[in-house]
C-alpha cells in the first residue's frame, strides 16, 4: 500500500484553518486543501495538499491501493516540529487497516519541510519524495507583479530608484563636464551627493531632517524669534572663525614660529568676542521665545549674564597667553566674571524663591 504523505512542518493548517491533524482519507483531505485555500491563497502549503490529492487521485486510477494523509509539526523549532510529525505519523499508520506493506511518497514545498524525512523513514520506507514549485513563480508574470508591488510602496520606491538615477546621471553629466572642460568635478558632484545620500540611508537621517524642516516650518508660522537668532549666531560664528584666523596670521608676521597651544589662543584671542556674541544672541532668542510662550523661568535669565562672563574670563586668558593682556587686566577679568556669574545666581535664586508666577509674594522659612 503506498501512504502519500502531505507534511506541513510549521502547522500552517491547524493555525489557519483550525484543522485537527492529522487528516487522513481523500475527502477530508481535500476539504481541509480547500480550507487552507480559501484561508491564505498564497500559502504554498495549500498547493502541497493538492498535490498529495492529485498524486493519490493517479495511483487510484492504476487501481492500486493507496491512501492520502495530512501531517504538521508546530512552531516551536525544527526539533519539536520533527517529533510532533513523528507522532502524527504514527498515527497514521496505526489508521490503516491493511495487511499490506506501507511505503509512502512525501510532498513538501521545500527543503524546510523535507529535513523530516529521518523522521519518517524511521517510521516507514519512503519511495520517492515530490516538491511542489508554483509555475507563476518562474516566469515574468509573477516578477512584473513583485516589481511593481515593490514600486507601489514609497519607502522602497525611493530607496531604489534615487540611487539608480543618481547613477544613470553620471554618464551625461559626465558628457556635459567634458564639454565645458571640468569633466572631475561633475563626476565628483554626482558622486559625493551619492554617497551623501547612501550614507543618510543607512544611518536613518531622512526623518530626523524631515523632523527638523517640520520643526523649521512650525517656527516660521508661529514666529519665534530663534530661527532669526540661529541665523545671526551663524553669521557671528563665521565671522569669529575669520577673525581668530586673522589674529593667528597676525601673529605669525611677528614671530618666526607660533606653536599650537599658542596658535589656539590666538584663534580664540580673535573669535571669542563673536562666539559670545552669537551665544548672547541665541539666548537672548529663546528667552524672547519663552517670554511668549509663558514658559519663562525666573533661572533662565541668567543664561545671558554667564555667557558674558565665560567670554570675558576667555577673553583674558587667551590674551594673556598671546601677549595682549598684563597679569592685572587679567585677575580683573577673572574677577568681574565670577561676579557677574555669581550675583546673577543669587539675584534670579532669591527673586524665584519670593516671588510666584502670579505675582504674589512666597513666604520662605528660614529653617528650609
Amino acid at each position: 500500500m503506498l501512504l502519500v504523505l502531505c507534511v506541513d512542518l510549521d502547522d500552517d493548517l491547524g493555525r489557519k484553518t483550525g484543522f485537527t491533524t492529522p487528516v487522513i482519507g481523500r475527502e477530508p483531505v481535500e476539504e481541509a486543501a480547500i480550507a487552507m485555500a480559501t484561508a491564505d491563497p498564497e500559502d504554498s502549503d495549500a498547493n502541497v495538499i493538492f498535490q498529495g490529492l492529485h498524486v493519490y487521485d493517479e495511483i487510484d486510477a492504476r487501481d492500486e491501493s493507496v491512501e492520502v494523509a495530512v501531517v504538521t509539526g508546530n512552531e516551536e523549532g525544527e526539533v519539536s516540529a520533527s517529533r510532533e510529525i513523528g507522532d502524527e505519523v504514527d498515527t497514521v499508520l496505526a489508521s490503516l487497516s491493511t495487511g499490506e506493506d506501507v511505503t509512502t511518497v512525501v510532498v513538501t514545498d521545500g527543503a524546510q519541510d523535507e529535513s523530516v524525512l529521518p523522521v519518517i523513514r524511521a517510521r516507514v520506507p519512503v519511495d520517492g519524495v515530490r516538491r511542489v514549485v508554483v509555475r507563476q513563480a518562474q516566469n515574468l508574470e509573477s516578477m512584473y507583479y513583485t516589481i511593481k508591488q515593490v514600486m507601489a510602496d514609497p519607502e522602497t520606491r525611493g530607496t531604489i530608484l534615487i540611487p539608480l538615477g543618481i547613477l544613470l546621471l553620471i554618464y551625461p553629466l559626465a558628457l556635459v563636464g567634458a564639454l565645458l572642460d571640468f569633466p572631475g568635478l561633475v563626476i565628483g558632484s554626482v558622486s559625493t551627493l551619492l554617497g551623501v545620500y547612501l550614507i543618510s540611508s543607512g544611518l536613518g537621517l531622512g526623518a530626523s531632517l524631515g523632523g527638523v524642516a517640520t520643526s523649521l516650518r512650525r517656527s516660521l508660522y508661529a514666529g519665534r524669534m530663534t530661527i532669526i537668532a540661529y541665523l545671526v549666531a551663524i553669521a557671528l560664528v563665521a565671522l569669529g572663525g575669520v577673525s581668530g584666523f586673522e589674529t593667528i596670521e597676525s601673529l605669525g608676521s611677528t614671530q618666526e614660529a607660533v606653536g599650537l597651544p599658542i596658535g589656539a589662543a590666538a584663534f580664540l584671542h580673535g573669535a571669542i568676542q563673536w562666539f559670545g556674541a552669537a551665544a548672547l544672541t541665541t539666548s537672548l532668542g529663546q528667552l524672547t521665545d519663552a517670554y511668549i510662550g509663558e514658559r519663562l523661568e525666573w533661572r533662565y535669565l541668567n543664561a545671558p549674564f554667564y555667557v558674558v562672563a565665560m567670554t570675558v574670563v576667555l577673553y583674558a586668558v587667551s590674551g594673556f597667553f598671546v601677549d595682549q593682556i598684563d597679569v592685572a587686566a587679567l585677575a580683573t577679568a577673572l574677577t568681574g566674571g565670577t561676579v557677574l556669574a555669581i550675583l546673577s545666581t543669587l539675584t534670579f535664586a532669591i527673586v524665584e524663591s519670593r516671588i510666584s508666577r502670579d505675582g504674589s509674594p512666597r513666604t520662605v522659612n528660614v529653617g528650609e
